[in-house]
């Protein structure tokens, strides 16, 4: 292990693998998702150092890879549950950025209708079911989906995307035990990026490896690099069809990095001296699938280029929609909080009813 890095795992600036069913087309796909990820990512930051946000930013800046390698591997009728850093995921599933660019400006026509500014919704629809606060949570939620899913006779796989710190937490143990006893087709999702906030990992748990605990509950754990987007694929598509065929949950520990903090109000004054600048001119995911597409002759850098040109552009017109949308009135706030079918005579002069 590197002085430089925290975490327990080789950073040695790998290609990712050639081993692989992908196309072309799903390669360019793939990139143009990761892409999306980062330069997302960048125009949030933008937009909060501009003040236009009133929320937080957490951006996924070195996570992107692990995200997007295991949606793409999912099917349309499959359920999600991501974390903050898993926008890309949630981009794989259909959601658009102006949804999401709606929910951070405030927007009167954003899911929440500007009462959270962030991603913090569903699309039952796509298969997405948004993140919240109290990480590991959706883990039970994902086995409510999968015995809906069981008793419909639906053909559903379930993810839920944790951090390593929420592995440690009951509703992680309520929700694997319960989806192993159970045999549901749940895949786990921990994403091994360092630290749980400011706690770093050797801090937070003493198990050599968090995969380890599959074994603890009877299911198939299985290992990938987090930064290396095909890896996270390939074992995912494994994972998913392991669950699918009916040979119960899987565990998988997604090894990758969190170059920013918790947030943009992060300092991260608790990460060691260069250790950040070591991941970034190392293990940088996107740079090793870039790097990829050109040694492989996939895609040369000029179709590359086209792609991030056509993202940018994308992005910038999906900002526009956003930022063009109107803010909510303020009576907004009281829709779905009371039932204004039963208003008082009184007060019917008084407030806007629903």
């Amino acid at each position: 292990m590197s002085a430089k890095t925290n975490l327990k795992i080789s950073t040695e600036p790998l290609s990712c693998t050639s081993e692989t069913s992908l196309t072309k087309e799903q390669f360019l796909e793939m990139y143009r998702f990761v892409k999306m990820t980062r330069m997302f990512d960048e125009i949030t930051v933008r937009l909060k150092r501009q003040a236009k946000l009133t929320g937080g930013v957490f951006t996924s800046l070195g996570q992107e890879a692990t995200a997007v390698g295991t949606a793409f591997a999912l099917e349309a009728q499959d359920f999600i549950a991501p974390l903050i850093r898993d926008i890309g995921a949630v981009f794989v599933k259909g959601i658009l950025p102006r949804t999401i660019f709606a929910q951070y400006l405030g927007k009167a026509n954003a899911p929440s209708r500007a009462t959270d500014v962030q991603f913090h919704f569903a699309d039952l629809e796509k298969g997405f079911v948004g993140p919240i606060s109290h990480l590991g949570d959706m883990i039970p939620v994902m086995t409510g989906v999968l015995l809906a899913a069981r008793m419909k006779k639906e053909n559903r796989v379930a993810v839920a995307y944790i951090g390593e710190g929420a592995s440690s937490t009951g509703a992680f143990h309520e929700g694997v035990n319960f989806a192993a006893v159970q045999k549901l087709p749940l895949i786990t999702i921990i994403e091994n990026n360092g630290y749980a906030y400011s706690t770093p990992t050797h801090n937070q748990c003493a198990a050599a490896h968090f995969v380890d605990k599959a074994i603890g509950y009877g299911i198939l754990g299985l290992t990938v690099d987090g930064n290396d987007i095909v890896a996270c694929y390939e074992t995912m598509k494994k994972a998913v069809e392991h669950a699918r065929s009916g040979n119960g949950s899987v565990l998988i520990e997604a090894m990758t990095y969190r170059r920013k903090g918790h947030a943009e109000h992060d300092n991260q004054s608790y990460v060691p001296e260069g250790e950040i600048d070591f991941w970034a001119t190392t293990n940088d995911p996107l740079d090793r699938y870039e790097r990829f597409l050109r040694e492989e002759n996939i895609a040369p850098g000029d179709e590359l280029n086209q792609v991030v040109g056509e993202v940018e552009k994308y992005l910038e017109r999906e900002l526009a929609i956003a930022e063009d949308a109107p803010l909510p009135e303020a009576v907004a706030a009281a829709y779905d909080v009371f039932d204004n079918r039963i208003v008082p005579p009184a007060f019917k002069k008084r407030i806007l009813v629903k």
